[in-house]
């Protein structure tokens, strides 16, 4: 039914209070990237390089008129640019038949009437000379009924005219109510000031769309536990940045705190305790929750590694279970697992299928969205070694990739027999020594998460025709750079005139990874058109080592923004130049917002910077020492 055809309701915004870690930790890099091209060092390129530092100081001292972050792909603004205010009353007109929509709009006129945001730096502009304020925001959508699944619309276009006195209405309008969700926020952002003093620009036309559609976060929630309200709050943080994935890594070695109709022994067994589980109703919760902000809930069950937690309730199908992880006297090669936290499953015991079958149906039930990820990543051969069926397995001349192989085979129908997408890590098919062939993953049913040598991999599974996505530990591992928590480490201990273990944080994937190293990332970098349409987008990482409620806004915000803004409207300005000196202050700007909005993002420059527009640049160039 056409959308001008249906129902509208109006909300009065003022009248009431309404409103992985993957890869050894302890071992040499399992691959490098391929060299980015180097220039010499010559009077030349000395002074490009200051001519750039001085563009970037001028254009950045300039006073951003308004802020949106991420930054939209279009956007003008008439001159002069003019700003007028808010009514006490305004009103939100929108169709009210997709309950999605209703909550958002909603959500967006309880910010909108409640947040008192202030610029630390006011605005440069003129007041309307009209009398009237801008009186509401009328929204359009094209298709109410289009799902929340990758590839989905998220366009808008957002118009707040120099209007007369009798139209003081701005306009936005959708493809589908994915796309009215981001321009609800983009709008959100526009507004500015107190209760009574509330402004917005007008004259002002944005027009947007995402650059990739998949702009997610992972979080790990097995090693240590992270009630729900945390990941609640993750995913409306997600959707202030115009993120729409929250890759929910629910399981590993450490604990299995999801409570499973089907095995219900799993998580009596395997969770930390009883106030450390999520119930089918919490499932349920955060899933609505993400569908309320537009953001995707995909589960990762991972197997068959990853699994030490299953053996509380299924010691048989379980190989190396509870083991000293790297046992004395041994070799890396031949340690249990790469981190403290043994366990595989056994692809050798029938057993094994009777439980993972129950999992990837509860699974599948409980998780709509098309995309199950079923892990596969970090298969240790010592593991499965201790076990004496598979001892005689390779004493027969078989060989763990067919065991591997044997597993894929049994569980990846499954997994598409519900009519999802299997997702997968890397390392199922570009493992070194434990790896499936390839003709096992049809590319229709299949996508590939990349996380190991930077582009260098995701070109690998591009150009094999899959569709991937990309998040390398190089840029995109949040945890990285805060020390390893092996708790007799003697490499913390070096002599004092050595070379100090933590010039790279202390930790195999260090150093940090600062908000302008994920910015600045590429993910397209080296390959040809055709492989770049096979990449859907990136995903940021928070593996849980070191990391729980307690520390999680600081550890993600704003650094997961930079990546956000990255991926909808990219790292580059008009030029082709990367803009992220031009990002800082933005993102200076958006952080103490997100605060503002209950996220307690992590400052990124003393706030005298903002105060002092161009004083923390710099105007030399960087030359090696």
């Amino acid at each position: 039914e056409p959308a001008s055809s249906l129902p509208h309701h109006s909300f009065l915004a003022g009248k009431t209070n309404l409103f992985r870690r993957k890869k050894n930790p302890f071992s040499p890099s399992s691959g490098e990237m391929a060299p980015l091209p180097s220039h010499p060092i010559t009077t030349r390129h000395v002074l490009s390089q200051l001519l750039t530092l001085l563009l970037i100081h001028s254009s950045a001292t300039a006073a951003l008129p308004v802020n949106v972050w991420p930054k939209p792909t279009s956007i003008s603004w008439s001159s002069p640019h003019t700003i007028a205010s808010l009514s006490p009353t305004f009103q939100l007109d929108y169709p009210s038949s997709n309950r999605y929509l209703s909550a958002a709009v909603s959500r967006y006129h309880r910010l909108i009437s409640s947040e008192r945001h202030r610029p630390i730096s006011d605005p440069t502009a003129k007041f309307s000379t009209s009398p009237t304020p801008l009186q509401s925001l009328s929204i359009s959508v094209a298709d109410l009924a289009a799902p929340l699944v990758h590839g989905a619309d998220e366009s808008y276009t957002l118009t707040i005219p120099n209007y007369a006195a009798a139209d003081a209405t701005a306009n936005l309008t959708a493809a589908t109510v994915w796309g009215a969700m981001r321009g609800l926020e983009t709008f959100s952002q526009l507004v500015w000031g107190r209760l009574h003093g509330r402004r917005v620009p007008i004259g002002i036309e944005i027009r947007d769309a995402p650059l990739f559609g998949h702009r997610g976060f992972l979080l790990d929630t097995s090693r240590n536990f992270y009630p729900v309200e945390d990941i609640l709050r993750t995913i409306r943080a997600m959707s202030y940045n115009k993120m729409n994935v929250f890759h929910w890594h629910i399981t590993d070695s450490h604990s299995f705190p999801l409570e499973l109709p089907s095995e219900p022994g799993l998580t009596a067994k395997g969770a930390y305790g009883r106030g450390m589980r999520y119930s089918v109703a919490d499932v349920g919760r955060v899933v609505q929750y993400g569908y309320e902000h537009g953001v995707r809930v995909v589960p990762e069950v991972d197997t068959p590694a990853h699994t030490g937690s299953w053996a509380g309730a299924y010691p048989e199908i379980i190989t190396c279970a509870d083991k000293f992880w790297w046992p004395a006297g041994s070799s890396w090669a031949d340690r249990l697992a790469s981190e403290p936290g043994t366990g595989q499953l056994n692809p050798l015991h029938p057993k094994t299928y009777t439980v993972v079958g129950n999992v990837i149906n509860d699974i599948a039930s409980l998780f709509p969205d098309p995309f199950f990820h079923a892990g596969a990543d970090e298969v240790v051969p010592g593991c499965w070694k201790t076990d004496p069926s598979i001892q005689s397995f390779l004493s027969q001349n078989g060989t763990l990739s067919q065991i591997l192989e044997t597993f894929i085979n049994k569980t990846f129908p499954q997994i598409i027999s519900h009519n999802k997408t299997a997702v997968y890590w890397e390392d199922v098919i570009l493992d070194a020594g434990i790896k499936v062939n390839p003709a096992v993953f049809p590319p229709e049913h299949t996508v590939f998460q990349t996380w190991n040598n930077g582009p260098n991999n995701t070109k690998l599974l591009a150009a094999a025709g899959y569709r991937v996505i990309v998040s390398s530990w190089e840029y995109y591992y949040l945890d990285c750079g805060h020390g390893d928590f092996l708790g007799n480490d003697s490499q913390y201990d070096p002599p004092p005139t050595s070379s100090d273990v933590d010039s790279n944080g202390g930790s195999w994937c260090g150093p940090y990874k600062t908000w302008q190293k994920v910015y600045n990332y590429d993910i397209t970098y080296g390959l040809s058109e055709v492989e770049k349409g096979k990449v859907l987008g990136a995903e940021v990482a928070l593996w849980s080592e070191q990391a729980d409620g307690t520390v999680l806004d600081g550890k993600v915000w704003p650094r997961a923004a930079a990546m956000a803004e990255a991926m909808w409207s990219g790292n580059r300005d008009e030029k082709g130049r990367k803009r992220f000196a031009e990002a800082t202050d933005r993102l200076n700007e958006w952080r103490y917002r997100m605060v503002g909005r209950g996220i307690k993002a992590e400052p990124i420059q003393p706030l005298w910077c903002l105060r002092n527009p161009g004083m923390c640049n710099t105007v030399q160039p960087f030359v090696p020492q």
